[in-house]
């Protein structure tokens, strides 16, 4: 006797679901159950949420961080400090800096980290045009803000190679302990980065 499943449309959804990051099978079943049957959800406005964004949303020609077609709104603001520059990774790095309030210059995503096991080479980031940048804003400070994983420290490393020389000073963002954390708990690197950037 066959076993009842769901309709295909049902399936479908759930398959979908599946491909996006961080969502299990029972997890995207429970996503598409709860579309489906709460009174709350509106599957044809997230539809078109989706179709929007798919639409607009682009990487930004200069930064690479998300634009539209009314502009990025890092490059577009005219209060921005243009003698300092933050290299990081994702697009989805600068929201965080921004929320921090701490950092009021320039951004520049790479688009990824070098990592020879992945095979991403220099060639796959957006290190052309991070060069470029550096000899238009004569004299900016480019900081690098990319991951402390042994690819973002081969990534910052490769970055102040190339950018020695260069008409620019480079930093790297100091790495320690975060506010309110407990000596015991820290691991040997994250203590030995706390010490040495200290001020």
């Amino acid at each position: 006797m066959a076993r009842a499943d769901y309709p295909e449309p049902v399936s479908a959804l759930i398959e979908e679901l599946r491909h996006l990051p961080g969502v299990g099978p029972r997890s995207a079943e429970r996503i598409a159950l709860w579309i489906l049957q709460n009174a709350k959800a509106n599957p044809g406005k997230l539809a078109g949420a989706l179709e929007r964004a798919a639409r607009e949303v682009t990487a930004c020609g200069t930064c690479g961080f998300f634009s539209t077609a009314a502009g990025c709104p890092v490059c577009s603001d005219g209060k921005r400090d243009r003698t300092q520059l933050c290299v990081v990774e994702q697009a989805t790095d600068v929201l965080p800096i921004e929320r921090s309030g701490a950092f009021r210059g320039l951004y520049h995503c790479l688009g990824g980290k070098l990592s020879p096991l992945d095979n991403v080479t220099p060639d796959d980031l957006r290190i052309g045009p991070l060069l470029r940048r550096v000899e238009e804003l004569k004299g900016v400070e480019v900081i690098l803000a990319v991951g402390a994983d042994v690819e973002g420290e081969a990534t910052a490393h490769y970055l102040a190679e190339l950018l020695h020389g260069k008409e620019c000073g480079v930093t790297r963002l100091a790495q320690g302990l975060p506010a309110g954390g407990d000596l015991e708990h820290a691991d040997a690197l994250t203590l030995s980065r706390a010490f040495e950037g200290r001020r």
